[in-house]
């Protein structure tokens, strides 16, 4: 499993856990979170942004749809696999 973090300094104050399948050209979204005291803060929000970004720099297509995309539909709709 890889990671994307937010951080300040060595801290770390949100994170993305996901899957990469290179063979088939898809991610997996496996987990997300930010520190208890981090919240509220749009750490969550720039964190999300942030991977889908990467993911679609890559030009791989998303297996699973995050929360953050059911807030924002339509941002990201050509990053999901059916």
């Amino acid at each position: 499993m890889s990671r994307y973090e937010a951080k300040i300094g060595e801290r770390v104050l949100g994170i993305v856990d996901y899957e990469l399948d290179p063979d088939a050209g898809r991610i997996t979204l496996v987990h997300t979170g930010v520190m208890p005291d981090a919240e509220g803060m749009g750490v969550g929000t720039r964190l999300a942004k942030g991977a889908l970004e990467d993911v679609r720099a890559r030009g791989l297509k998303l297996t699973v749809i995050a929360a953050y995309l059911k807030r924002h539909p339509g941002e990201y709709t050509d990053l999901t696999a059916g």
